[in-house]
């Protein structure tokens, strides 16, 4: 569930530009409207705030926002603005220039875009790079991470909730075959995670737990240190339980010495217009206060207002 919070009464998207525009003009820019204006606009909102403004204007809002902003709430903001495809195909293309633990971005969408989503990620990705995600994700990702990561990029999985019981038996055999042998990056092991629907995945899963009296990532984590297998068991968490998955990268980045911005940003910008309800949920269950109280005692000014405004803080 959504916490993006989206007035009764929208200006259109004319007078939305207008606003924003005057936002930029003189001694100062105002902050404060243009947090009032684009983070409480839904995706299709800030779509045609876009496309006013550069009609009305002949200027391009994301230059002008980079020309007036600054930091962390700059980065925040173009994020929030971009299309939702972009934006993925965007953060994927800056994570396969770093491929360290930003494995883990291009993994997130894989696993949490539904498979239409993820189709218009490829095709924002191929249209403004000229040329393919899972080509850039092949070249820049190392061994067993590629196995991996490319069929989970190329995947277009069943989005239904049918399941078939006794493949998911015959299926949490093979699995559990595979890792009682260590054979981390089999064919049959991967598979079964790239191209199974989520459901499927799921009742495998719990047929792998019933029958062998572990949970998967449990047996996974054989070797804490081994970095593949951390990354496997974040990959099946991120699959069958993203607001679990995302509330743990929240907590990691804000409960260390000096927060980690840029996983904080991604979050809560990825997330506000789809599950920060649950993830928000989570994340009070896990920590004992809420999301809304962690960013605002480790956050501060307009970024710290911008990111309240995404996660529904009734204030911002």
């Amino acid at each position: 569930m959504a916490t993006l919070k989206v007035p009764a009464c929208v200006p259109s998207p004319e007078e939305d530009s207008q606003q924003l525009k005057k936002a930029f003009t003189g001694l100062g820019t105002d902050e404060a409207a243009i947090i009032g204006i684009l983070a409480h606009r839904n995706g299709a909102q800030r779509k045609l705030i876009r496309e006013a403004y550069a009609a009305a204007y002949g200027e391009d809002l994301l230059k002008n926002l980079e020309k007036e902003l600054s930091g962390d709430f700059l980065h925040a903001m173009l994020l929030w603005t971009l299309d939702r495809a972009e934006r993925d195909a965007h953060l994927a293309n800056e994570a396969t220039k770093k491929m360290t633990a930003s494995n883990l971005v291009i993994m997130e969408i894989a696993c949490t875009r539904s498979s239409h989503d993820l189709f218009k990620v490829r095709q924002a990705y191929h249209a403004r790079y000229k040329k393919s995600l899972e080509e850039d994700v092949a070249y820049h990702t190392n061994g067993d991470f590629r196995k991996l990561l490319v069929p989970l990029v190329s995947a277009f999985r069943y989005e239904g909730d049918e399941v078939d019981i006794a493949l998911a038996k015959s299926e949490a055999k093979i699995l559990q075959e595979k890792i009682s042998h260590k054979a981390y990056v089999d064919e049959e092991l991967i598979r079964i995670l790239t191209t199974r629907s989520k459901a499927q995945i799921n009742a495998t899963l719990n047929q792998y737990n019933d029958h062998f009296g572990n949970s998967i990532t449990k047996d996974l984590k054989a070797d804490p240190k081994h970095e593949y297998l951390n990354f496997l068991r974040a990959t099946i968490k991120c699959l069958t339980s993203p607001e679990k998955y995302y509330e743990k990268a929240l907590r990691l980045a804000i409960n260390r010495r000096g927060t980690d911005e840029s996983t904080l940003t991604r979050v809560v910008v990825t997330q506000a217009e789809v599950n920060m309800e649950w993830i928000k949920e989570e994340y009070h269950k896990r920590n004992s206060v809420t999301l809304e109280h962690a960013i605002a005692g480790d956050t501060s000014g307009d970024y710290e207002k911008i990111l309240l405004a995404l996660v529904g803080n009734d204030n911002a």
